[in-house]
Order: C-alpha cells, then sequence, then structure tokens
C-alpha cells in the first residue's frame, strides 16, 4: 500500500510537469509553423531525425543506467551505487565521442549527398545540422543524472526541472518572433542553450543533493562488463526503434518530399504529447518493478508490469480517445492551415501508441531480469523490419499512411512475442496477462468505439461540438474503466484514496 501511495504521489508530480509541457508544446507548434513555415518546419524536423538517428548507442545505454542506478538504491548498496553512477557517466562520455564521430561522417555525407532538399541553402542545412549535433551531446552526457533522480523517486524534482524547460521553451519563441534575420538557424541556436542550461541545473542539482555522484574515476572490471554486455544487447532494441521512427521521417522524404517530413514533425509533436500521460505514469511505476525484482519479490514484480500495462492503456485512451474523434476541428483551431495527410498521420499514429503503452511495463520487466540477450535481438529484428517492408509496399502503392500501417501490424507482433518471452524469463502466466489485461482493454476499446460511432452531434458552435463529445467520451471511459477494467483490489484503493480526500476536505 505504501509503495502505491508512493507511485500515486510521484505520478501527481509528472503529471504537473506534463500539463506545463503539453501546453507549451501546443503553443510553440502553432507559433513555430507561421513563423518558420511548412518547407523550413519540415527540414528541422528531418535534420532533427537523422541527428537522433546516431543516438542508437545512447538510447541502450540509457535502460541500463536506470536499471544498474534503482537496483543499487532497492538494495541500499549505496558504496555500489557511487561506483555505479561514475561508471555510467564515464561510458556516456565515450557514446558523445562515438556519436559525433558517426555524425560527421556518415550523418554530414548523407544530409549533403542524399535528401530531398532544395528550398534551403547547403550552408545554412549544415549549420543547423551541427547545432543538432551538439544539443543531442548535451543530452547524452545528462542522461545519468537524470537516470538518478528517477531512481530515487524525486519526481517532484524532476518535475520542476521540467516545468523550467518550458519557460525557456516559450522564451524561445518569443526570441524567434522577434528575431530578424534566419529563422531556422536562431532557433536551431536557442534549443543548443536551452538544452545546456538544463543539463547545467540537473548536474549541479545531483551534486548538491546526492553526494554519490561527485565524479571520482573508477575501474571495477565486472562492473563494466555488466553495463556493456547489458547495453549491447539492448543496442538491437533501440536500434530498431530510433531507426524506425527516423527511417519512416526519411522515407517520406524519399518519396513525398519536405511537406510531408513537415506533416511527420507535427504529427511526432501530438505523439509525443500523448504519449507523456504514459510515460510519466510508467518513469514513476519503472523504479518500483526494478526494486521489487532486485529484492526477490518476484510476484510482487510481476503484479506491479500487469496493473501498469493495464493503466498505461486506460491513460492512453483517456487522452487519445477525444483526440482521434474530433481531430479535424482541432487541427483547425490549433494551425489553421495543417499540411496535408496530418489528421490521418495524427489518427494512426495514436492508434500504434495505444497498442505500444501495453508493451512499456513488459520491456521493464525484462530489463529488470537481466536477461535480455534474445528478447532485444528477436524484438528488435521485428521492429527493424518496418523498415524495408514500409520502402517495398511504398515502391507499389504510393501513398503515405502505408508508414503508419504497417508501424500498427508490428506493435501488435511486437506485443505478442514480448509477452510469450516474459513467460521464459519472467515466469508470468500468459493466460492470467490475457485474463486480467488484454480482455479488460478489448471490451473497454468495444464500448468506446461504439459510442463513438454512434455519438453524432451537428451543434451550431463547433466548440460546444467539440466540448460535448469530449466530456461525453471522457465520462463513458472513465465508468468503463471503473466497472469493467478494474478488479476488486484496484476498486478498494481507488475508494480509499476518495475517502481519504473527502475527509481531509471536511
Amino acid at each position: 500500500m505504501s509503495n502505491s501511495k508512493l507511485i500515486a504521489k510521484n505520478t501527481l508530480f509528472l503529471y504537473l510537469r506534463m500539463f506545463f509541457t503539453l501546453g507549451a508544446s501546443l503553443i510553440t507548434s502553432r507559433v513555430l509553423l507561421n513563423i518558420l513555415g511548412v518547407e523550413d518546419f519540415g527540414i528541422y524536423s528531418l535534420l532533427g531525425g537523422i541527428v537522433l538517428l546516431f543516438s542508437f548507442l545512447n538510447s541502450a545505454m540509457s535502460s541500463a543506467t536506470q536499471r544498474f542506478l534503482a537496483f543499487d538504491i532497492g538494495k541500499n548498496e549505496i558504496a555500489q551505487l557511487k561506483k555505479t553512477f561514475n561508471a555510467t557517466l564515464n561510458i556516456h562520455f565515450i557514446i558523445a565521442f562515438i556519436f559525433l564521430l558517426l555524425a560527421e561522417t556518415i550523418g554530414l555525407w548523407f544530409i549533403n549527398n542524399k535528401l530531398n532538399i532544395s528550398t534551403i541553402d547547403l550552408s545554412t542545412v549544415n549549420l543547423v545540422y551541427q547545432l543538432s549535433v551538439f544539443t543531442t551531446i548535451v543530452g547524452i552526457i545528462q542522461v545519468p543524472y537524470d537516470a538518478i533522480i528517477v531512481a530515487k523517486e524525486k519526481m517532484n524534482i524532476y518535475a520542476y526541472m521540467g516545468i523550467i524547460e518550458v519557460f525557456f521553451k516559450l522564451t524561445i519563441v518569443y526570441l524567434l518572433y522577434c528575431h530578424k534575420g534566419n529563422k531556422l538557424t536562431f532557433y536551431a541556436f536557442l534549443l543548443f542553450l536551452v538544452a545546456f542550461i538544463s543539463s547545467l541545473i540537473r548536474k549541479l542539482y545531483c551534486k548538491y543533493f546526492f553526494k554519490e555522484t561527485k565524479y571520482e574515476f573508477y575501474y571495477q572490471k565486472e562492473l563494466y562488463q555488466k553495463l556493456l554486455y547489458f547495453s549491447g544487447w539492448s543496442l538491437f532494441g533501440n536500434i530498431a526503434g530510433v531507426a524506425r521512427e527516423q527511417g519512416s521521417n526519411i522515407l517520406l522524404n524519399i518519396f513525398f518530399g519536405t511537406i510531408l517530413n513537415a506533416t511527420y514533425g507535427i504529427t511526432m509533436q501530438v505523439q509525443s504529447a500523448v504519449q507523456i500521460f504514459v510515460y510519466n505514469f510508467q518513469t514513476a511505476v519503472n523504479p518500483q518493478i526494478f526494486k521489487q525484482y532486485a529484492l526477490g519479490n518476484f510476484e510482487k514484480s510481476i503484479s506491479l508490469i500487469f496493473q501498469s500495462s493495464k493503466f498505461s492503456f486506460y491513460l492512453m485512451l483517456l487522452i487519445s480517445c477525444p483526440i482521434i474523434v474530433n481531430i479535424d476541428y482541432i487541427l483547425k483551431t490549433w494551425l489553421v492551415n495543417p499540411p496535408i495527410y496530418t489528421s490521418d498521420f495524427i489518427k494512426l499514429s495514436l492508434i500504434s501508441v495505444l497498442i505500444d503503452s501495453i508493451s512499456g511495463p513488459l520491456v521493464t520487466g525484462a530489463l529488470a531480469t537481466g536477461k535480455i540477450k534474445w528478447y532485444q535481438i528477436s524484438i528488435g529484428l521485428l521492429i527493424f523490419i518496418t523498415l524495408p517492408v514500409s520502402y517495398l509496399i511504398l515502391k507499389h502503392y504510393n501513398s503515405p499512411l502505408i508508414v503508419f500501417f504497417v508501424v500498427i501490424i508490428i506493435n501488435i507482433l511486437a506485443l505478442i512475442f514480448r509477452v510469450i518471452f516474459l513467460k521464459f524469463i519472467m515466469g508470468i502466466e500468459i493466460i492470467n496477462f490475457f485474463r486480467e489485461v488484454i480482455i479488460k482493454i478489448f471490451f473497454i476499446t468495444l464500448i468506446i468505439f461504439v459510442v463513438s460511432k454512434v455519438l453524432i452531434l451537428n451543434l451550431e458552435s463547433p466548440f460546444h461540438t467539440f466540448f460535448i463529445k469530449s466530456c461525453i467520451l471522457t465520462v463513458v471511459n472513465l465508468f468503463s474503466i471503473y466497472f469493467v477494467g478494474l478488479n476488486l483490489n484496484e476498486k478498494n484503493f481507488i475508494l480509499m484514496i476518495l475517502k481519504k480526500n473527502s475527509i481531509n476536505d471536511k
């Protein structure tokens, strides 16, 4: 119960952070599209995607960092925690150097020789690319500091730092509006500056409050071997994930040009804004899954995985359903003149994210066991084939929606594979997962689908239509989750929290 309260408390802090981030994202996307124009917005989205394509090493090591720091904290091994943190910091410096080499060789060649960019001179493209590279390097070095804040479950600090970043990014929009020169390069420079300042704030906080983050060089051979072994196998899955997301953007550029890169960039912003609902919840739960497994409480760890898989989907459905149903009105109000295919891109991306939200806790469970070799190889290969399959279909069918349809199918297959793997490496019962998670999710989705189809409103005010539809869908969703999606213990816990708040109000 105390763990549940801690998770609930941390989730609230993360949602505070989310609301500021979401609001800023909606404001900045519209303003940036107007200030930069569709072409420049698409170019920045494309260049940023290529930079992220080379950050696969960082993604792999990030998972290892969070897992091993949480394990040391769970076992209360403070001396080992200090060694682990310093080892991860050293490795991230090496990753930053490797990333720089790849970006300045393969990446630079690809930018100047293969991209379909004809509306802007190459010197500007290269300058924006370099600024994006250094922004990413700052983010790579920042990972161990973020990881220890999360592992220690200081979500309030994590939330406050996120809110500070939001104010910085809103300031960027204002400065960009006032700037009279090249807005694209100025925007890239300001993003680098914000990343640098944010990273410095995190480092100073950790140095002051977490003594184990004081840098001292340790060389513990076994520790480095464990970290590199774990991150090495995680590399397969992370390369596949980064390649799929950014590779899809490149495919759209090759087949359709920079206009659809702008559409894809907006879609990814909406997707990220919605995903943060689930990411915040999973960020609060993940340290507990790691710690319970580290302490040998395997049943508790599995129970947390089941619950968080279910609740992740519920949270995603609550926010994505009104967006999908009202997407045309939202885009017209938000962007006025959205780029072509934006509505269809967003609908399909949210469906793919809904499916993938169930998998997040399963991934955490696999990482907790440390038995990830064949798991990462299999899932990584499955996710990676998204690109060649999409390319082959695009050669014959000239529709950019193909990319998203392929992603949805692969996400379903990946979910099935993850459940099967956790049966062997963690001991979860597939029939229990199916009964406790999948069946409940299916019936709730069916209820919402039927309601959204029969809910036809055409009021005089488009806003009133949007508002009433969203309210009805949200109420139906909440009732469905409570009466269909929760077991008795979960219902009792929610009632206990409500009663406690009611007593406190009195």
